[in-house]
Order: C-alpha cells, then sequence, then structure tokens
C-alpha cells in the first residue's frame, strides 16, 4: 500500500499568525517543530493501521522546505524542495491508495478562518464549474482526477467543515477553533495529535468508503488576481482570457490535471512584481 501525507503549515495544531509560518519571521522555529510533530502523529496512525505500507509525506508549505528532516518519522519518505509535479501533491500518482492532509486551512475568503487564503495572496478566489475551491478543493479533486480519495484533514474548524462539504465521508480533525484570521481556540498540541494519531488509523481503515473527488471535464475555471499587473500578465498564457471586471481571468481546461496545472501557473505569475 502507498500513502502521501500532504503537510501544510497554516492549519497546524498551536499555530495562529504568520510569524509562525514565515521563514523570515522570529517565530517559525517553533511553527517547524509544530508541524513535523504532527506529521508525525498522522505517520504513526497511519502505521498503526497499516504496518507495511509505503508512506511519503509532501512538505506542502511555502517553499516546500519547513518539515525538519532529522525530527520526521524515520518510516516516512519526505518530499521536499521546489518546483516539483503537482506542487503540494508531489509524489501523487495513480498508483497512490489514500492521501491525508495534514495543517490545511481554509480557502480565501472562507472566514472566519486562520490564515484563510488560496495558494498566496495574489489570489482572491479560484472557481471551478462554478464552485470556489481554495487548495483542500483543488488537492482533492487533483487526488480524485487520479482515483484516490482523501481519506483524511486537520486544520482549524472552518478548514473540516470545507473538506465535508467537498468529501462528507473523509475524516477531519478539528485541531483549533477560529476567532478570525489571526486568532483561535486551540488545542495543546499533545492532545492534538494523539488525535491526529485516532484519526489517521481509523481513516485509512476506513479508506474503501471515501469516493474519490471526480469533476469531468471539460471545465471552465475563472481566478480572481488581486492586483492589476497581475491580470495584465495572465493573458500571456495561450488560453487564458480577461473576463467580467478588472480582476478576473478564465479558460477552459480539458480535465482536471489541466485546471490544476494551470492554476498553479497563475499562482505563480501572482508573485511577480512589475519591473
Amino acid at each position: 500500500m502507498r500513502l502521501l501525507i500532504s503537510a501544510d503549515m497554516e492549519g497546524i495544531s498551536g499555530i495562529v499568525h504568520p510569524t509562525e509560518t514565515n521563514p523570515d519571521r522570529y517565530d517559525y522555529e517553533r511553527g517547524r517543530t509544530l508541524m513535523t510533530a504532527d506529521t508525525n502523529a498522522v505517520v504513526a496512525g497511519v502505521l498503526d493501521a497499516e504496518p507495511m505500507a509505503e508512506v511519503r509525506v509532501a512538505d506542502a508549505h511555502g517553499p516546500f522546505r519547513n518539515l525538519l528532516p532529522e525530527e520526521l518519522d524515520r518510516r516516512a519518505h519526505l518530499v521536499r524542495g521546489k518546483p516539483r509535479p503537482l506542487g503540494m501533491l508531489g509524489e501523487l500518482d495513480g498508483q497512490t491508495d489514500a492521501v491525508l492532509l495534514v495543517g490545511y486551512h481554509a480557502r480565501a475568503g472562507g472566514g472566519p478562518a486562520v490564515l484563510a487564503h488560496t495558494m498566496n495572496d495574489g489570489i482572491l478566489d479560484v472557481r471551478v464549474a462554478g464552485r470556489s475551491m481554495g487548495e483542500i478543493g483543488l488537492n482533492t479533486a487533483m487526488a480524485g482526477y487520479l482515483d484516490v480519495p482523501v481519506v483524511l484533514l486537520s486544520g482549524d474548524d472552518r478548514a473540516c467543515a470545507e473538506m465535508h462539504d467537498l468529501v462528507p465521508a473523509a475524516v477531519t480533525v478539528a485541531v483549533k477553533q477560529a476567532l478570525g484570521q489571526a486568532a483561535a481556540v486551540t488545542l495543546h498540541p499533545e492532545e492534538a495529535r494523539e488525535r491526529l494519531r485516532r484519526a489517521a488509523a481509523e481513516a485509512i481503515t476506513r479508506r474503501a468508503l471515501v469516493s474519490p473527488l471526480a469533476l469531468a471535464g471539460p471545465l471552465e475555471v475563472e481566478v480572481d488576481l488581486y492586483g492589476p499587473y497581475m491580470v495584465d500578465l495572465a493573458p500571456l498564457v495561450p488560453g487564458v482570457s480577461r473576463v467580467g471586471g478588472g480582476r478576473t481571468v478564465a479558460f477552459t481546461a480539458a480535465d482536471f490535471a489541466d485546471a490544476y496545472r494551470l492554476v498553479l501557473l497563475l499562482a505563480q505569475l501572482a508573485t511577480v512584481t512589475p519591473g
């Protein structure tokens, strides 16, 4: 059995503020330690249920170099660094039996939610076939394109609600209750890790009950961008055009894999500043 754990940072237990998730800020090292510990709890739970499973952990936050390699459970293989195919789902393929999302956050506009955003601050919304999707939805649907179910998600209560709206049968663990963008009522990290370990084992045990999120193509995709120069750059990509107001671009994707890749490209373009 092959399993992929995709670990983001904003939804990790105890984390509520950008100083804990930004490599340039003073509290980042604490955030890395918390992220690694939550991820280890999920690895342990997976292997409680399936001791012979091959477990890969994709570091999926910011630079994709946040998890402490020397502190990660030695039974797991770490997928680290960028750029790489499928971004946050690095090493996902059709031979993967299930995906587990750890430390995820709600989409932009999905608040009150801790550190809610979609990809980066340059993207205000992504709509696929009219449905607003953040990183939870985009990654769950990308896994679904490969017929792989997402069986577990951890994050704040809003992230868990977002997951249940997409895949009602998935197991979720709310490690904090959001009060706003940078405030929450949090579980003690040790309590959160105990819950994560139990939930990961449960999710793997009942994975056959969780259906992949499959979206059939062609798909109409709209992306709202924050800055005018971002909207100026986006139509340079073949197939992308301005629509509606001054900040929306759109394209038609043959299938979800094409949609996912192009959204990743637009997210990268959104980080470009004028010369």
